[in-house]
């Protein structure tokens, strides 16, 4: 939509000195720009946020519309500040608010400079006409040896794109006749890259046409987490109500899968609409319960002993010299000066956490148990821990027996676990940490938790749309078990929607390098939903992936190994937990027993 003129010269102003830019030809193409590499915030030609007494000062969609200065403080994005967004360090505009903040693609070459596993870009679309349905084109990143490859950048509408895979959400729109009621969303879109490659330059697409403007805010690499291994994870399933929690701390236990002599953990804010503050966080082995075993060990954040992480965004704490046993439980314990009314959550633990009284204070560094008064199934805010050296990790990607319902509570009998234990008795592949990323009730095609807004429902936004954050920015991730799909078929999903899903996400994942192992669904005849016909459509899917043509690296038959022989379409009963959908501890165990692990490597 971008009005085709000649070159022109245009001055802005940054840090009291006019810096003359030259904007690019409309008649240039896009894989051969016709200007110097620039900085992106030195191709600002778009204000999309306005403060609130003066809504007319932007234009963000070339109707009056712009983004609310004050809602983004709220969220806790201020101008200047590193937002964290699936493992990449993005800057929010420093001239938010007061100066052009954005550029509309139109092929201008981005002065972007090394190395990185994908390139991550704060996006948004707009439209002229009211909410559009979004905007994408073709650019191309351009490496110091002279070599180049094309991306795709898709930017949803910023009125009309999804919740599920926002990076913010904000409550108003500002036009020129005051203020809105209306959800504007921004997006973080990550593009992969050569490995390898030092990045020179990014060209940004062309103008995608008359309907729409592709905005960029931002720009980043997603650094590899060199040293790095993944040794417990968990996935964010919703945004749910709580307390308020005032002034309290959260003693989290986790079980570790690798072990490290150096640790850090990761907290995120995922699905949130306001900042929340983190005063303290300790780390410590477990004794019992809520008690430690010695003095917790604090932790910090950029030096600092606590943080504050915006809306949708994540924070990792610094490292950390603690050894981490292997097959151990750690208790992360994390103090909220409040008030906190709804937190991010990890609903299914299979596991039980504690948490001191309303106005108990900072308790992160008491080893004793005595101020926990409180107990929790769930893991707010934790979505990770990683441990200094090692081989990378494997992600099992699934669903609620990924997740280990119905396994034993405080037990670590989930079938990750188990496969952690395996890898780490054997020497004949990498004694790969195993990362759990199932979420109970999750599908593969469709959302639970719409992605935004207080819910109680913790079934998460579909694998389609967590992807990025839950496998792909994961710490050494290096192979993905994806064992997923009786949700959409319990509830109506058709085998071939099923497996559409299924190639996307595998494809997703091998255009990042890594390797994707395919895993069969199992039997749940007895359980209300796994009617005839979704049986049916299960045998259907397990036929594709048994022979998938090349979507998949490897395959395990988990339907082989927990099925019941005299009757294929229920579990086995010496497995099942007794709801019939769930396997208890022995299936749980049976199939991690039955992979082989020369699978997991090629």
């Amino acid at each position: 939509m971008r009005v085709a003129r000649p070159w022109t010269t245009a001055g802005i102003v940054a840090g009291g000195v006019t810096l003359a830019l030259i904007a690019p030809s409309s008649a240039a193409p896009a894989s051969v720009p016709t200007h110097k590499p620039l900085p992106l915030e030195r191709l600002f030609d778009n204000r999309a946020v306005s403060d609130d007494t003066r809504p007319g000062d932007a234009d963000f969609d070339g109707a009056g519309a712009s983004l609310s200065a004050q809602d983004l403080r709220a969220a806790g994005w201020t101008p200047g500040r590193d937002i964290a967004l699936d493992a990449a360090r993005l800057t929010w505009p420093r001239s938010a608010g007061a100066r052009p903040d954005n550029v509309i693609a139109d092929g201008q070459a981005v002065r972007l400079r090394g190395r990185g596993e994908a390139l991550t870009f704060l996006v948004a679309s707009s439209s002229p006409n009211g909410p559009g349905a979004g905007a994408s084109g073709v650019g191309t990143v351009r490496y110091r040896d002279g070599s180049s490859h094309p991306y795709t950048l898709s930017a949803p509408d910023w009125r009309a794109g999804p919740a599920a895979t926002k990076a913010v959400g904000l409550p108003h729109l500002n036009t020129a006749a005051g203020q809105r009621q209306e959800t504007a969303r921004l997006y973080a879109v990550t593009v992969p890259l050569e490995r390898g490659h030092e990045v020179a330059s990014v060209v940004l697409p062309r103008d995608p046409g008359p309907a729409a403007d592709l905005h960029v805010f931002a720009a980043a690499l997603r650094q590899p987490a060199y040293g790095w291994t993944g040794s417990w994870a968990a996935s964010t399933a919703g945004y749910t109500k709580v307390g308020a929690w005032t002034d309290q701390t959260l003693r989290l236990v986790v079980h570790t899968s690798a072990g490290g002599p150096a640790a850090r953990v990761r907290l995120e804010n995922t699905f949130a609409a306001a900042p929340v503050e983190i005063g303290h966080a300790t780390v410590a082995l477990q004794a019992s319960g809520a008690a430690a075993q010695g003095s917790p060990v604090p932790l910090t954040f950029g030096g600092r002993p606590g943080t504050s992480i915006p809306a949708g965004a994540q924070v990792f704490s610094d490292p950390v010299d603690f050894p981490v046993p292997a097959d151990a439980n750690l208790l992360v314990s994390i103090h909220l000066p409040g008030p906190v009314a709804a937190v991010p959550v990890h609903s299914q633990a299979t596991q039980r956490s504690y948490l001191s009284a309303a106005g108990s204070g900072d308790r992160t560094a008491e080893p004793g148990a005595g101020s926990y008064t409180g107990t929790l199934t769930t893991w707010p805010f934790l979505t990770g821990v990683d441990v200094r050296g090692g081989p990378g990790s494997v992600v099992a990607l699934g669903d609620s027996i990924t997740d280990g319902t119905k396994s034993t509570t405080d037990a670590n009998r989930r079938w990750p676990d188990v496969l952690a234990r395996r890898l780490r008795g054997q020497s004949e592949v990498p004694a790969y940490g195993v990362l759990n990323a199932g979420i109970s009730a999750n599908r593969v095609v469709a959302d639970r938790y719409p992605g935004e807004g207080v819910s109680t429902d913790t079934g998460g936004v579909s694998t389609q749309h967590r992807l990025e954050r839950d496998v792909l920015a994961q710490t050494g991730a290096r192979t993905v078990v994806v064992f997923q799909g009786i949700n959409d078929l319990r509830w109506g999903s058709s085998a071939e929607e099923l497996i559409a899903g299924l190639r996307s996400v595998a494809a997703r994942m091998r255009e990042r390098g890594l390797r994707v192992v395919g895993a069969t669904i199992a039997p749940c005849e007895g359980e209300s939903l796994c009617t005839a016909d979704a049986d049916a459509r299960r045998s259907a899917v397990n036929a594709f992936i048994r022979d998938n043509g090349g979507v998949f690296d490897a395959v395990l038959d988990f339907d082989a190994v927990v099925r019941d022989p005299e009757h294929p379409a229920r579990i086995l009963p010496a497995y099942d937990s007794g709801d019939h959908l769930h396997p208890g501890d022995a299936g749980l165990r049976a199939m991690a027993d039955s992979i082989d692990l020369r699978k997991l490597t090629g």
